[in-house]
């Protein structure tokens, strides 16, 4: 059903605004479920000439009228919501037409030049924040313009409270990612320290222009001057005052009709310290405005024809100022070097001064009188689960900022925009001791083109390409040295329902996770064998509740059963987010050999993690280079006594690790193969009857990995024979005697 939700009616009786909705009342109900009544607030202000603003109010069926500027009026505007706009103007209008800087905005309206009608729909996608709506009409030949504006919000994160701290987050790592241009709303910005991006300088001074040029133009007009003292010969008869000097020469050479007499007279002269620094800041606005001009009229986005046009009007008045003939008498600008208080007082020289210094300012996102256009929230939802990811892992892994290695993850988006790096170029790595503990990449892109430069090396699809949000590589070293556990986050700015209390994610968005893990693989190039890559995926979207109720929830418990779920995450919500924190403390302190045992096999096949590991006493031997291999971790053989133990299974035994009596033990060998061997080859030696010729075992190897740099002594009472121990990787760390700080 059309709703009616506000009318506009002009004072003189041009128009009367009136602006519908047909899904209004559903998407009030959203987010009176998801952030409450209280906070769908908005504030609305519009320009002179107006009767009266009216709402509708459909608890009392009837209208009330908007007290302008009062911020706790109900919000009617809402993110991926259509408004129809009907605008009925008197008999006199005869041209009008939405005025937006976007051609695509203005192409959804029409102008009924019969009916006196202007009609059509606006949509703001996910810009949420400030918004105008201009008309543009001429009556009786005079055009005049008429702007309302609003706040446009979600309703799934509150505005007012959430929207903030999430650009401030982003902000404090990535300094001015979060601008955007020529979107549908904005943001007030306030002056801060630092650089002046371009972005930041092209919407400042549009706020600007017209006092800037203006002044300039006043005071072309009517400059400041001053007095100078100048020399010059003239004859006599040029010469309008004698001083007693001149008096004097000039009654010594009266007869001289030809003399001329040095005389001092006061001009007046444009060349002013303050005319120098207009011209100067005249020359560095002009060039900076003509240089970003060429790069905003070949925006991704098309301007609409007037503002297209206003910017190359700017662009030729900017010249024509600078080009005046009045500036070829004013010099260069070599500084100030006192205070000037006609820059400081004058009114226009001043405006020149400020306008000047405010374009070189920085600026931050906090609430002023410039406007700034920001990316939309769901792209701003996805930035900041990255970041939020980020600081959890660095957090439960206890490494300072130091101990992360960023890339250059900021990149040009064709105009002064930026956006964040993808793949590779977005990698955050995390050492410790100059180890690899963990990386997490953003958007990387997975196609069957190996050589694609925003996937992830060694990870490839065979299907269709596949880009998930965030990549968290794990690296363990207990089954395979550098082994990469990976995990997948997809953040998710939606919101499907409410359960018990507790916001639910799309069903779409688990099955894409469910799809991202069967078709993202890891490309053995040794084998080059494919192999199941992906251990896990979650979706972050920005759900509430009670974070109880959220461990009871269906999409957190599937976690624990199929390592396929969801998170709630949204700002200054902490107990959800400890939910996630502590799952990423799980993942980090997890051996891999425990999280591959318990990856769901296909039916009909089990999954088999090699894990046991026999530790042995390395003995004197008079094979040549034998011990010395095992200090240099090059050994390749290792073989027992005449008798090993028969306690100790040999078919899946797969590593091991050599004991030095009294030092300990350092490194880890995969076992390749085990055979009998005799003695005689065993230690090389010709057999005769003082060294019998007997059957021993022989393990050949191959370096894997070392358990620590340093030797690391453990408790050897469980010794079998006092030369083996039979264990796997989960015991292993139980055999350090204290003091050893290796981890697995």
């Amino acid at each position: 059903m059309i709703m009616e939700l506000i009318r506009i009616s002009h004072k003189d009786k041009e128009f009367t605004l009136t602006i519908e909705c047909s899904h209004f009342w559903q998407e009030w109900q959203k987010g009176v479920r998801n952030i409450g009544d209280t906070r769908l607030t908005s504030t609305y202000s519009w320009t002179e000439g107006i009767e009266k603003v009216e709402r509708t109010n459909e608890e009392e069926s009837r209208t009330v009228e908007i007290i302008a500027d009062n911020p706790n009026e109900k919000a009617f505007f809402f993110e991926q919501t259509d408004y129809s706009i009907w605008v009925e103007f008197n008999n006199d209008v005869t041209e009008a037409c939405f005025d937006s800087s976007r051609s695509d905005v203005n192409e959804h309206f029409s102008w009924k030049k019969k009916q006196h009608i202007l009609m059509g729909f606006l949509n703001y996608g996910n810009d949420i924040g400030r918004a105008d709506l201009p008309l543009l009409y001429t009556i009786n030949g005079v055009q005049k313009r008429f702007v309302f504006s609003y706040d446009v919000i979600s309703a799934k994160l509150d505005y007012h409270h959430d929207w903030k701290p999430i650009l401030e987050d982003i902000e404090r790592e990535y300094r001015m990612l979060s601008l955007d241009y020529l979107k549908r709303t904005y943001h007030g910005i306030s002056e801060g320290e630092g650089e002046s991006y371009d972005i930041v300088w092209w919407n400042i001074f549009h706020n600007l222009q017209e006092k800037f040029t203006r002044a300039t133009r006043n005071i072309i007009e009517r400059p400041r001057h001053r007095l100078k003292t100048i020399s010059t010969y003239k004859r006599a008869d040029q010469i309008r005052h004698f001083n007693p000097l001149l008096e004097q020469q000039f009654a010594e050479h009266r007869t001289e009709e030809t003399r001329l007499y040095l005389v001092e007279e006061q001009q007046h002269t444009h060349n002013t310290v303050e005319n120098r620094f207009l011209k100067h800041a005249l020359s560095i606005i002009q060039k900076r405005y003509s240089e970003l001009a060429d790069r905003v009229l070949n925006f991704k986005i098309p301007l609409s024809d007037s503002v297209c046009g206003q910017i190359r009007h700017s662009e030729e008045e900017l010249k024509h100022l600078l080009n005046n003939p009045f500036f070829r008498t004013v010099g260069s600008f070599e500084g100030l070097k006192q205070e000037s208080l006609v820059l400081q007082r004058d009114t226009n020289y001043s405006t020149i001064y400020r306008t000047y210094f405010i374009l070189r300012k920085s600026f931050s996102l906090n609430d002023g009188m410039f406007r700034m256009e920001t990316k939309d929230i769901a792209t701003l939802y996805e930035i900041w689960c990255f970041i939020e990811v980020s600081h959890i892992v660095r957090e439960q892994l206890g490494i300072d900022e130091t101990e992360v290695d960023h890339r250059n993850r900021m990149e040009m988006n064709g105009l002064f925009t930026w956006e964040l790096g993808r793949g590779e170029q977005s990698r955050i790595l995390f050492k410790k001791d100059g180890i690899e503990l963990a990386e997490l990449v953003y958007n990387p892109k997975h196609t069957e083109k190996e050589d694609d430069k925003v996937g992830i090396n060694n990870l490839e699809v065979c299907t269709v390409p596949q880009k998930p949000d965030i990549v968290l590589q794990l690296t363990k070293d207990d089954v395979e040295k550098g082994m990469k556990m990976t995990y997948l986050f997809d953040a998710k700015y939606r919101i499907s329902g409410k359960e018990r209390g507790v916001d639910t994610p799309p069903d779409d968005s688990i099955n894409q996770m469910h799809r991202y893990r069967d078709a993202i693989y890891y490309r053995d190039y040794d084998s080059k064998q494919l192999k199941k890559e992906v251990i896990g995926g979650y979706i972050l979207f920005p759900g509430d509740g009670d974070s109880t109720e959220v461990q009871m929830s269906k999409f957190y418990k599937s976690i624990q059963e199929v390592n396929i779920g969801a998170f709630p995450l949204r700002p200054k919500n902490e107990e959800n987010r400890k939910l996630l924190e502590y799952f990423i403390k799980k993942l980090i302190e997890t051996k891999s050999s425990v999280t591959i045992s318990k990856v769901i096999p296909q039916k009909g096949t089990s999954v088999f993690v090699p894990n046991r590991v026999l530790i042995g006493l390395v003995s004197p031997s008079s094979r040549k280079d034998y011990n010395k291999n095992f200090e240099n971790s090059e050994a390749d053989i290792y073989y027992t006594g005449a008798n090993f133990p028969s306690t100790i299974a040999l078919h899946d035994l797969h590593f091991f690790v050599p004991y030095f009596k009294e030092r300990g033990v350092r490194d880890v060998y995969e076992i390749t193969k085990i055979r009998t061997i005799k003695g005689s080859e065993a230690k090389q030696f010709n057999p005769d009857g003082e060294h019998p010729d007997d059957i021993r075992l022989a393990f050949h190897l191959r370096f894997h990995h070392r358990l620590s740099e340093q030797f690391l002594k453990i408790d050897t009472t469980e010794m079998v024979n006092y030369t083996f121990i039979d264990t796997d990787f989960e015991q292993l760390e139980k055999l350090w005697i204290p003091n050893s700080s290796f981890k697995l």
